[in-house]
């Protein structure tokens, strides 16, 4: 097993953009469990775009979501080639993206957030199949990013029919 590659510091972070953003604006720092401190501050931004005096349409929500997620794939792909890492622990933009899928689908309500956030962070690390195919199988940004993803689809589906069941 190679051992992890090191964390940047977080001057480095602010010198280079792409790994600032990569590292969840240094929530990937945390020394333990950098993938659960990301979706922390996931959950923290989306609730704060919640607080906002105006709502955005559902359609330019997703659009948004489209776009971080297509970001995503060149952001972390940048990052993990810049750390000379393929999947550094630290880079957690994917988990900001799987995490606002869930939150996506989700019916509106705190606790059904909550519940996106810890069914989100189960699928994310036992990697149930089909996310641990994506990823051994995928590599690159597009890897990095998929497998959370997947994570993020099945979480908010379950949420999503939960919710209309109930």
């Amino acid at each position: 097993m190679r051992p992890a590659a090191p964390l940047p510091s977080f001057s480095r972070l602010l010198r280079e953009p792409v790994l600032l953003l990569a590292f969840g604006f240094g929530s990937g720092l945390a020394p333990r469990a950098p993938g659960t401190a990301g979706s922390l501050a996931a959950l923290a931004l989306a609730a704060g775009f919640t607080c906002l005096p105006f709502t955005l349409p559902a359609s330019a929500l997703w659009l948004l979501l489209g776009l971080v997620v297509a970001a995503g794939i060149a952001i972390c792909g940048s990052a993990a080639r810049r750390l000379e890492a393929p999947d550094h622990p630290g880079i957690v933009w994917d988990e900001f993206a799987g995490l606002w899928l869930t939150l996506g689908l989700a019916p509106a309500g705190f606790g059904w957030w909550v519940a996106g956030f810890v069914l989100f962070r189960i699928f994310d690390i036992v990697k149930p199949w089909p996310i641990a195919w994506f990823d051994r199988h995928w590599k690159g940004g597009l890897g990095i990013m998929a497998d959370d993803l997947v994570a993020g689809l099945l979480a908010g589906l379950i949420l999503h029919a939960a919710g209309a069941v109930l």
